[in-house]
């Protein structure tokens, strides 16, 4: 594959492609992004996730081009890359732009946009067979995660937590409810019944959180009940699964120190990940 960069309607080489030190991307964390999967060369959500980054620039005052120009040159770019028949992933950031570092922006920037191709890098597939671990933590987060914002420093530190307590991710939560992880939604299933917290600000309403409540979960005759989620319920949960791109759909069977359920992976997450990847058609090595 050829590591080229999509910069402002351009495919340059990865070593000509440069960030001007005033992008107020870099110096105040000021922009959006979103991350795509594509299996075996097809895009999976991409009008989603594009629709939702045209959405999140508006929410900061961020005008960029409607969704069905950035999905055409997405898939432009794709092509020039290598990746376009491979399992890949596709990072897109929107920055308002440059100009002189002052907190309050000028009107008029022009956005910079960016895109970078990369391998999916799966996660291990006995983390789907067998579970994972998870930590909790408080949500430290400003109140507008709904946008999915570049400012992602509470977001990193939870990860890094998680991974120094050989966990996979950290859930936060925020007054005694659950949130959603640090790069990931939540579910519980509880008596057949599968719930996971609402889409409020608090929360980044995922692309396949989506999938799971629009279309896998009915499909498989599940109901899905959008609710909030205590703190003490989530530690007694019959079965607990993350979402997300690259997480796709992971069993959780422990939580700090406590054991989900008996410790395996239960019938409904099972299910729902087998529907995922039929309707993904993933093939791990392509």
């Amino acid at each position: 594959m050829t590591d080229k960069i999509y910069y402002n309607g351009n495919i340059i080489k990865r070593e000509d492609a440069k960030v001007d030190i005033e992008d107020r991307g870099y110096q105040f964390a000021d922009g959006v992004y979103e991350v795509v999967a594509f299996y075996q060369g097809e895009p999976f959500t991409l009008e989603e996730h594009m629709e939702r980054l045209v959405f999140s620039a508006g929410e900061i005052d961020i005008e960029t081009p409607s969704a069905e120009t950035l999905i055409k040159e997405a898939k432009n770019y794709m092509q020039e890359t290598g990746y376009a028949d491979r399992n890949a992933k596709l990072y897109v950031q929107v920055s308002r732009g440059v100009a002189s570092r002052s907190h309050a922006y000028p009107d008029g920037l022009e956005p910079v946009i960016i895109m970078k191709a990369g391998p999916l890098n799966p996660n291990p597939e006995e983390y789907f067979q067998e579970g994972v671990k998870i930590i909790t933590l408080p949500d430290e987060r400003w109140s507008r995660c709904y946008i999915k914002s570049i400012a992602l420093l509470p977001n990193i530190l939870a990860k890094k937590k998680a991974k120094q307590a050989d966990a996979y991710e950290a859930v936060m939560s925020r007054d005694g409810f659950i949130t959603e992880g640090s790069s990931s939604n939540i579910f519980i299933v509880e008596d057949d019944t599968i719930i996971t917290p609402p889409a409020t600000n608090y929360i980044l309403n995922g692309i396949t959180r989506q999938t799971v409540i629009d279309r896998l979960a009915p499909e498989l005759g599940y109901e899905v009940i959008e609710e909030s989620i205590p703190y003490y319920t989530l530690l007694k949960a019959e079965q607990v699964f993350l979402t997300g791109t690259t997480t796709e759909i992971m069993p959780v069977v422990q939580i700090n120190d406590k054991v989900v359920g008996d410790g395996k992976v239960g019938a409904e997450t099972k299910e729902i990940f087998k529907a995922f990847r039929e309707l993904t058609g993933f093939v791990r090595g392509k």
